[in-house]
């Protein structure tokens, strides 16, 4: 295709979004921006390590400065933003001013549906921009799409997924396979689900439910927030229920939730010996730490289920995916699965299958498309009905 691509963010996934948008999207050229120059281009060298060949080249750039980001996606025909949450609304910008498609990993759903705003000017510049990617949000909800297509009348959806260690360790048996800020970002405030075919805030950490999961055994469930993105609305008179929950060893909403009610994640500054401080950015440091591994060999878990019926008799359609540290490409199974998820969608968006405008992550692509294209990844992806 020889097109021109960006990655803003040259940590874990925005690496592995590099390699895919090169090796299987045909990128002649990979731009990695950071903050970070040194990581930028640490970023570039491993892509071209695992390509074989020079493709991606590194930059600092500090994508808070709207006006520097447009200037380094000159001649960018697309973009994936790997960056925090916060910088996705500055970086669509960016990307308008520079006519360039994009997909980002979000995680936020306030930002989302400021980014959702911003349509008009995404048709008229005849870019396609796809918030709220990666695996939950995003391959989670493309999943529950394909689902609800192996059903004539789906009815309910409930979603199952997570990151988790190999080798779980004590205390936390959990290990950092992300930035530490969408971690907690997670667990703060409510979900928006769909109950009773109304869209229903339900507060985070509640349901735990246990169940077994193989490979691994047993695990826990529980409410987390924006792991719908703006599903629920798109699907509410749709959907009598629908919902997405965390998957963690055993015990961790437990101990998260005594953080959470200790005051831990609060955004507004306590005062303790004089010195003013921001409780989560206290925690943050103090937690990073103890979760962070110079290795992390992890295994990424997913079901979705959806109930309904098709011609007249009660039908359920299970998919699940399962996947682990790859260790040809030394890729985490987190990695492929969020910033492969971005990569995907964001080849679409240049080949001109997704339209042009800001489009929702459940309405962007078949949800049979993006399974496809995953395991034309090498994801194991498996799927049953039963009626």
């Amino acid at each position: 295709m020889g097109y021109r691509c960006a990655v803003v963010g040259a940590g874990r996934q925005g690496v592995a979004s590099a390699y895919d948008l090169a090796h299987l999207g045909g990128a002649s050229e990979v731009r990695l921006l950071d903050v970070d120059g040194e990581a930028a281009r640490r970023g570039a060298a491993r892509v071209n390590e695992l390509l074989g060949r020079p493709v991606a080249n590194g930059m600092a750039v500090d994508a808070s400065r709207t006006g520097d980001l447009a200037e380094a996606l000159r001649g960018v025909h697309a973009l994936v933003s790997a960056a925090p949450y916060s910088l996705n609304l500055g970086i669509t910008e960016a990307a308008l001013r520079a006519r360039a498609s994009m997909t980002d990993l979000g995680g936020h759903t306030d930002t989302v549906r400021r980014q959702l705003a911003l349509d008009a000017r995404a048709r008229e510049a005849g870019v396609a921009i796809v918030p709220d990617c990666g695996m939950g949000p995003g391959l989670n909800i493309s999943l529950a799409v394909y689902a609800m297509s192996l059903v004539e009348e789906p009815r309910e959806v409930r979603i199952w997924d997570g990151g988790l260690p190999q080798d779980p360790q004590p205390p936390w048996y959990y290990a950092s396979t992300f930035n530490v800020a969408g971690l907690t970002n997670e667990f703060d405030g409510d979900a928006t689900y769909l109950r009773g075919g109304r869209r229903t805030l339900v507060p985070c950490f509640e349901d735990v439910e246990e169940f077994d999961f193989a490979p691994v055994g047993r695990v826990e469930a529980f409410v987390t927030s924006g792991g719908l993105s703006t599903s629920p609305w798109t699907f509410e008179g749709t959907l009598d229920r629908l919902e997405n929950k965390t998957i963690r060893y055993p015990g961790f909403a437990a101990q998260f939730k005594a953080f959470r009610d200790l005051g831990l994640f609060r955004l507004d500054a306590v005062e303790t010996g004089g010195v003013r401080v921001v409780p989560r950015e206290l925690f943050h440091s103090l937690l990073e730490p103890q979760l962070r591994r110079p290795e992390v060999r992890d295994i990424c878990l997913m079901r979705v289920r959806c109930d309904g019926e098709t011609g007249g008799r009660r039908a359920v359609a299970t998919i699940e995916l399962v996947d682990r540290y790859d260790e040809a490409t030394g890729l985490t199974a987190m990695q492929r699965l969020t910033g492969w998820h971005a990569s995907i969608m964001l080849i679409a968006a240049v080949e001109g299958r997704i339209e042009a405008g800001v489009i929702p992550v459940e309405k962007a692509l078949a949800g049979k498309i993006v399974a496809d294209e995953a395991r034309a990844r090498g994801l194991a992806i498996t799927e049953r009905v039963d009626v």
